[in-house]
Protein backbone atom coordinates (compact mmCIF):
# COMPACT_ATOMS: atom_id res chain seq x y z
CA UNK A 1 0.00 0.00 0.00
CA UNK A 2 1.86 2.94 -1.04
CA UNK A 3 0.85 6.81 0.57
CA UNK A 4 3.08 8.07 -2.28
CA UNK A 5 1.73 8.61 -5.73
CA UNK A 6 4.66 8.37 -8.38
CA UNK A 7 2.08 9.18 -10.95
CA UNK A 8 2.69 12.67 -9.35
CA UNK A 9 6.45 12.38 -8.41
CA UNK A 10 7.79 10.09 -11.51
CA UNK A 11 10.89 8.36 -11.11
CA UNK A 12 13.25 8.29 -13.63
CA UNK A 13 15.88 6.27 -15.09
CA UNK A 14 19.73 6.66 -13.21
CA UNK A 15 17.88 8.88 -10.42
CA UNK A 16 19.27 8.93 -6.88
CA UNK A 17 16.10 8.14 -4.02
CA UNK A 18 15.57 8.52 -0.55
CA UNK A 19 13.09 6.57 1.22
CA UNK A 20 13.79 8.47 4.71
CA UNK A 21 11.56 6.92 7.35
CA UNK A 22 10.60 3.91 5.32
CA UNK A 23 9.44 1.28 7.95
CA UNK A 24 9.72 -2.11 6.33
CA UNK A 25 9.77 -0.85 2.86
CA UNK A 26 6.95 -0.64 1.12
CA UNK A 27 7.90 2.78 -1.21
CA UNK A 28 11.09 1.36 -1.31
CA UNK A 29 9.73 -2.01 -2.83
CA UNK A 30 8.27 0.12 -5.35
CA UNK A 31 11.13 2.40 -6.64
CA UNK A 32 13.61 -0.78 -7.00
CA UNK A 33 11.53 -2.20 -9.47
CA UNK A 34 11.87 0.94 -11.91
CA UNK A 35 14.87 1.00 -14.23
CA UNK A 36 18.29 1.35 -13.01
CA UNK A 37 17.79 3.62 -10.23
CA UNK A 38 19.90 4.03 -6.39
CA UNK A 39 17.21 4.17 -3.93
CA UNK A 40 18.58 4.32 0.29
CA UNK A 41 16.23 2.98 2.56
CA UNK A 42 16.74 4.96 6.13
CA UNK A 43 15.16 4.55 9.31
CA UNK A 44 16.24 4.61 12.89
CA UNK A 45 14.43 1.66 14.02
CA UNK A 46 16.33 -1.85 13.66
CA UNK A 47 13.81 -3.82 13.43
CA UNK A 48 12.32 -1.91 10.82
CA UNK A 49 15.39 -1.84 8.34
CA UNK A 50 15.51 -5.73 8.86
CA UNK A 51 11.92 -6.55 7.15
CA UNK A 52 13.07 -4.14 4.22
CA UNK A 53 15.78 -5.55 4.13
CA UNK A 54 14.77 -9.30 4.08
CA UNK A 55 12.26 -8.36 2.07
CA UNK A 56 14.47 -6.49 -1.10
CA UNK A 57 16.93 -9.56 -1.18
CA UNK A 58 13.72 -11.75 -1.47
CA UNK A 59 13.00 -9.69 -4.84
CA UNK A 60 16.68 -10.04 -5.64
CA UNK A 61 16.10 -13.41 -5.48
CA UNK A 62 13.38 -13.31 -8.08
CA UNK A 63 14.59 -10.69 -10.30
CA UNK A 64 11.90 -8.31 -9.22
CA UNK A 65 14.47 -5.56 -8.62
CA UNK A 66 16.27 -3.92 -11.64
CA UNK A 67 18.07 -0.58 -9.80
CA UNK A 68 20.11 -0.70 -6.63
CA UNK A 69 19.37 -0.36 -2.93
CA UNK A 70 21.07 0.19 0.47
CA UNK A 71 19.34 0.03 3.73
CA UNK A 72 21.16 1.81 6.59
CA UNK A 73 20.02 3.41 10.04
CA UNK A 74 20.17 7.20 10.16
CA UNK A 75 18.44 10.11 12.06
CA UNK A 76 16.03 12.65 10.18
CA UNK A 77 18.21 15.42 11.80
CA UNK A 78 21.32 14.06 10.60
CA UNK A 79 21.18 12.65 7.44
CA UNK A 80 24.04 11.21 6.56
CA UNK A 81 24.47 12.31 3.15
CA UNK A 82 26.17 15.18 1.50
CA UNK A 83 24.48 18.37 -0.23
CA UNK A 84 22.24 17.97 -3.20
CA UNK A 85 22.67 14.27 -3.44
CA UNK A 86 19.14 12.72 -4.33
CA UNK A 87 16.63 13.74 -7.15
CA UNK A 88 13.54 12.90 -5.26
CA UNK A 89 12.97 11.90 -1.83
CA UNK A 90 9.66 10.25 -0.38
CA UNK A 91 9.55 11.14 3.75
CA UNK A 92 5.68 9.38 4.57
CA UNK A 93 4.68 9.77 8.60
CA UNK A 94 7.77 10.91 9.60
CA UNK A 95 7.54 14.34 10.73
CA UNK A 96 4.78 14.01 13.26
CA UNK A 97 7.65 11.06 15.28
CA UNK A 98 10.62 13.67 14.96
CA UNK A 99 11.48 16.09 17.98
CA UNK A 100 12.69 18.73 15.58
CA UNK A 101 10.20 18.87 12.08
CA UNK A 102 11.55 22.05 11.21
CA UNK A 103 15.02 20.63 11.27
CA UNK A 104 14.42 17.71 9.63
CA UNK A 105 12.76 19.43 6.92
CA UNK A 106 15.82 21.54 6.36
CA UNK A 107 17.44 18.40 6.16
CA UNK A 108 15.60 17.05 3.88
CA UNK A 109 15.84 20.07 1.33
CA UNK A 110 19.99 19.95 2.40
CA UNK A 111 19.94 16.45 0.25
CA UNK A 112 17.90 16.97 -2.27
CA UNK A 113 19.11 18.79 -5.76
CA UNK A 114 18.05 21.63 -7.40
CA UNK A 115 14.65 20.68 -8.89
CA UNK A 116 14.26 18.13 -6.91
CA UNK A 117 11.12 16.80 -5.94
CA UNK A 118 9.94 15.62 -2.43
CA UNK A 119 6.81 14.01 -1.05
CA UNK A 120 6.02 14.39 2.73
CA UNK A 121 3.09 12.57 4.25
CA UNK A 122 1.48 13.27 7.38
CA UNK A 123 -1.99 11.86 9.57
CA UNK A 124 -4.62 14.52 8.78
CA UNK A 125 -5.86 16.53 11.53
CA UNK A 126 -9.36 15.92 12.15
CA UNK A 127 -8.86 11.67 12.54
CA UNK A 128 -5.87 12.70 14.33
CA UNK A 129 -7.23 14.32 16.81
CA UNK A 130 -9.85 12.65 17.47
CA UNK A 131 -7.60 9.29 17.95
CA UNK A 132 -5.87 11.58 20.65
CA UNK A 133 -8.83 11.94 22.60
CA UNK A 134 -10.26 8.46 22.42
CA UNK A 135 -7.33 6.92 23.15
CA UNK A 136 -4.04 8.07 25.30
CA UNK A 137 -1.95 5.20 24.51
CA UNK A 138 -2.70 6.02 20.70
CA UNK A 139 0.12 8.98 21.15
CA UNK A 140 1.85 7.81 24.35
CA UNK A 141 3.46 4.87 23.25
CA UNK A 142 7.25 4.52 22.40
CA UNK A 143 8.37 6.33 19.50
CA UNK A 144 4.58 7.53 18.76
CA UNK A 145 3.07 10.57 17.14
CA UNK A 146 4.34 14.07 19.38
CA UNK A 147 2.22 16.44 17.05
CA UNK A 148 -0.60 16.90 15.63
CA UNK A 149 -0.19 19.21 11.78
CA UNK A 150 -3.05 21.52 10.18
CA UNK A 151 -2.79 21.03 6.53
CA UNK A 152 -2.21 24.85 5.92
CA UNK A 153 0.44 25.10 8.66
CA UNK A 154 1.99 21.89 7.36
CA UNK A 155 2.34 23.68 4.07
CA UNK A 156 3.52 27.14 5.29
CA UNK A 157 6.16 25.39 7.06
CA UNK A 158 7.58 23.37 4.01
CA UNK A 159 7.31 26.35 1.60
CA UNK A 160 9.30 28.82 3.87
CA UNK A 161 12.20 26.60 3.20
CA UNK A 162 11.92 27.63 -0.77
CA UNK A 163 9.69 24.46 -1.59
CA UNK A 164 7.31 25.26 -3.77
CA UNK A 165 4.14 23.08 -3.97
CA UNK A 166 2.82 21.56 -7.03
CA UNK A 167 0.11 19.00 -5.42
CA UNK A 168 -1.50 18.07 -2.52
CA UNK A 169 -3.31 14.59 -2.15
CA UNK A 170 -5.99 12.69 0.58
CA UNK A 171 -5.31 8.90 1.21
CA UNK A 172 -5.95 6.28 3.42
CA UNK A 173 -8.93 7.16 4.24
CA UNK A 174 -10.21 2.96 4.82
CA UNK A 175 -7.53 3.03 7.43
CA UNK A 176 -9.20 6.32 9.29
CA UNK A 177 -11.79 3.53 10.43
CA UNK A 178 -9.29 1.05 11.62
CA UNK A 179 -7.53 3.30 13.89
CA UNK A 180 -10.66 4.64 14.76
CA UNK A 181 -12.00 1.21 16.30
CA UNK A 182 -8.16 0.29 17.61
CA UNK A 183 -8.74 3.64 19.91
CA UNK A 184 -12.10 2.41 20.84
CA UNK A 185 -11.10 -0.93 21.56
CA UNK A 186 -7.74 -0.53 22.57
CA UNK A 187 -4.57 0.61 20.96
CA UNK A 188 -2.67 -1.99 22.85
CA UNK A 189 -5.09 -5.14 22.79
CA UNK A 190 -4.40 -6.19 19.29
CA UNK A 191 -7.06 -9.27 19.56
CA UNK A 192 -9.81 -7.27 19.86
CA UNK A 193 -12.72 -8.68 17.70
CA UNK A 194 -13.81 -5.93 15.85
CA UNK A 195 -10.85 -3.98 14.88
CA UNK A 196 -9.09 -7.96 13.38
CA UNK A 197 -12.54 -8.43 11.06
CA UNK A 198 -11.49 -5.18 9.77
CA UNK A 199 -7.96 -5.42 9.56
CA UNK A 200 -8.65 -8.50 7.31
CA UNK A 201 -11.18 -6.65 5.13
CA UNK A 202 -8.30 -3.88 4.80
CA UNK A 203 -5.67 -6.89 3.60
CA UNK A 204 -8.19 -8.47 1.82
CA UNK A 205 -8.81 -5.08 -0.17
CA UNK A 206 -5.27 -3.75 -0.90
CA UNK A 207 -4.39 -7.26 -2.15
CA UNK A 208 -7.63 -7.93 -4.36
CA UNK A 209 -6.62 -4.39 -6.23
CA UNK A 210 -10.44 -3.69 -7.02
CA UNK A 211 -11.19 -0.95 -8.87
CA UNK A 212 -14.08 -0.18 -6.88
CA UNK A 213 -13.37 -0.53 -3.63
CA UNK A 214 -10.32 2.04 -5.09
CA UNK A 215 -12.75 4.16 -6.52
CA UNK A 216 -14.37 4.19 -3.14
CA UNK A 217 -12.11 4.83 -0.74
CA UNK A 218 -11.17 7.93 -3.21
CA UNK A 219 -14.67 9.42 -2.66
CA UNK A 220 -14.35 8.80 1.18
CA UNK A 221 -10.50 10.67 1.20
CA UNK A 222 -12.20 13.63 0.51
CA UNK A 223 -14.50 12.93 3.94
CA UNK A 224 -11.76 11.78 6.19
CA UNK A 225 -8.13 10.83 4.99
CA UNK A 226 -5.86 9.27 7.04
CA UNK A 227 -3.01 11.02 5.65
CA UNK A 228 -2.31 14.32 3.59
CA UNK A 229 0.48 14.05 0.71
CA UNK A 230 2.04 17.38 0.25
CA UNK A 231 4.56 17.22 -3.33
CA UNK A 232 6.91 19.64 -3.69
CA UNK A 233 9.79 21.28 -5.59
CA UNK A 234 13.29 22.58 -4.52
CA UNK A 235 13.77 25.84 -5.91
CA UNK A 236 17.10 26.12 -7.45
CA UNK A 237 20.14 27.64 -6.24
CA UNK A 238 18.96 27.74 -2.98
CA UNK A 239 21.07 27.70 0.51
CA UNK A 240 20.19 24.82 2.23
CA UNK A 241 22.18 26.41 5.68
CA UNK A 242 19.68 29.27 5.58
Amino acid sequence: MLTVDFGLMPIKGGERVLDLGCGPGRHTWYVCKLDHCSVYAVDYDLESLQKAKYMLCMMDAENETKGKWTVLMGNALTLPFSDKSFDKIVCSEVLEHVLDDGQAVRELLRVLKDDGELAVSVPTYLPETIYWKLSEAYHTNPGGHIRIYKERLLIDMLQSNNLKVYAVRHKHAFHSIYWLLRCIFGVRNEKALIPAIYHKFLAWQIDSKSGVWHRLEGFFDHLFPKSVVVYLRKAPNVDSGA
